[in-house]
């Protein structure tokens, strides 16, 4: 009875949240190309510098992720601040979506994108981050200096069509995605014209050489969401793009710890009730999908068929220069960076290749054309340090990190066993010569701003697994044993 009036209680916060959602986002996102005029200048006043956009050129928009910045957000006030920074994101969404559909205004006024968009988010932004300052105030140290993360730019994204190529558009292509939102022929490269750029460190004689394999599945009952329960908490559709979820089976914006503890797992051993999950990946078809006018899908550049693993691999393996500790339960950790086309690439950490080239060829910032007869692989390696104490972040990022190139963690840090995620997909090498005309596009969900870039791609990763089988994941990890 008491896990019935639970799920009443979640599904009654979900309706609630979905309101809200609708509410902020009604009329949708829809991106289509937006050409500067040649003389424009796109850059918010006080950014220090003014990017200029020349004519044809598509541009995005780039603000400072406040997130980021907060390193430390009392319990009491999380939950307002969660909100908070979800609503950060969909004030670019929005702002993002006029600018994409301002194509005529821009062009007849070239103040126009700075003054009608830019300007209006700044002011909008402010106020959302002095309710967050006020918020951490109520019970604890304020934060200082987040007014000046309130100014956004533009920024040119390079996604205009190669000289002499047909644009893709619905009139001529009816491969064609999202008008302007990208992906673009320069987002991919032949992997067997790359050089190769694998190293592998060295291991001392202390290190930990075992593995553990968790068999979860590829996700073939298609559990798809586009809420965040690491990032945004509470708050639907706060990933503004679509996830697969392996594992666990009560993933949600509302789960609670409690929620995944008792929920099912897809996963094989039952001891791991784990999430995983990561954006899907889509070929842009012209398949109209279960989402194709909802936010999180179609609505927000979301589009195309949505493309399954046909191999889904989750190894824990040991570090380089000695044992590892057990992951604490709940443990919460993000790899890569979703917003990495406007962050910079900092954070960026996933990889993309091809069968028979991962151990020679890794890709950050580019889609892989793979010669007939190789899969797409995307590898996400996480955080292998842990700071002893926390399961979670203000910034869901320091309570991790990653060794050096060494191997060693930074003082203060434990090696916990590392996740390595490793998607493999089969979809033909896009036409690059005709932008997708003769064999589609594929690409990666994401915010809607980010382009589609490969560089944002990312993974998400909670540990429940039960401590009998953690305990026995370290013990087959130190001894060198190989388990599953």
């Amino acid at each position: 009875m008491r896990r019935n009036t639970r799920k009443r209680s979640k599904t009654a916060r979900r309706a609630v949240g979905a309101a809200a959602a609708l509410a902020i986002g009604a009329g949708g996102l829809v991106a289509v190309n937006m050409y500067a005029s040649a003389d424009e200048t796109g850059a918010a006043k006080g950014s220090g510098q003014n990017e200029v956009l020349s004519a044809g050129t598509t541009s995005t928009i780039v603000c400072p992720d406040v997130g980021q910045q907060l390193t430390s957000v009392p319990a009491q006030a999380k939950a307002q601040v969660d909100r908070e920074l979800a609503l950060l994101d969909k004030q670019i969404s929005e702002a993002y979506q006029r600018l994409s559909t301002s194509q005529r205004a821009i062009a007849q006024d070239a103040n126009f994108a700075q003054n009608a968009i830019v300007n209006p988010l700044k002011d909008k932004r402010k106020a959302t981050i002095d309710r967050i300052v006020i918020a951490i105030g109520r019970v604890g140290t304020k934060p200082q200096g987040l007014d000046a993360l309130a100014a956004c730019t533009l920024k040119a994204t390079g996604n205009q069509p190669t000289a002499g190529q047909p644009s893709a558009s619905p009139t001529n292509n009816t491969n064609a995605g999202v008008v302007g939102n990208g992906p673009v022929a320069a987002d991919f490269v032949d992997i067997t014209k790359v050089k190769a750029n694998v190293r592998t460190p060295a291991r001392s004689s202390k290190a930990s050489k075992g593995s553990f394999v968790t068999k979860c599945g590829v996700n073939a009952n298609k559990l798809y969401n586009s809420d965040n329960v690491i990032v945004a908490p509470g708050v639907t559709n706060g990933a503004h793009h679509v996830h697969d979820y392996v594992g666990n089976q009560d993933n949600d914006a509302f789960s609670s710890d409690q929620d995944f503890a008792k929920a099912a797992t897809s996963c094989q051993n039952q001891g791991d009730k784990s999430t995983y999950y990561w954006p899907v990946l889509r070929v842009q078809d012209g398949t109209k999908e279960f989402d194709n006018d909802k936010l999180g899908g179609g609505a927000e550049g979301n589009t195309g068929r949505i493309l399954t693993a046909k191999q889904a691999t989750l190894d824990f393996v040991g570090s380089p220069r000695g044992k590892v500790v057990a992951m604490p339960k709940f443990l919460r950790i993000i790899t890569g960076d979703a917003k990495a086309f406007v962050n910079g690439t900092a954070n960026a950490n996933a990889s993309w290749s091809c069968t028979g080239f991962e151990n020679k060829v890794q890709l950050k910032d580019k889609y892989p054309l793979c010669p007939r007869g190789s899969n797409v692989v995307r590898t996400f390696k996480f955080q292998s340090c842990w700071d002893g104490t926390n399961i979670d972040s203000a910034n869901h990022r320091t309570h991790v990190a990653f060794a050096d190139a060494n191997g060693n963690c930074p003082t203060g840090f434990k090696a916990i066993p590392q996740l390595v995620q490793r998607l493999v997909y089969a979809v033909k090498a896009p036409s690059v010569k005709d932008n997708g005309k003769t064999t589609p596009f594929y690409a990666l969900d994401g915010f809607p701003e980010q382009q589609h870039k490969p560089v944002t791609d990312h993974g998400d990763f909670i540990n429940v697994f039960d401590a009998k089988l953690m305990n026995k994941l370290v013990q087959c990890i130190n001894t060198g044993r190989k388990c599953s």
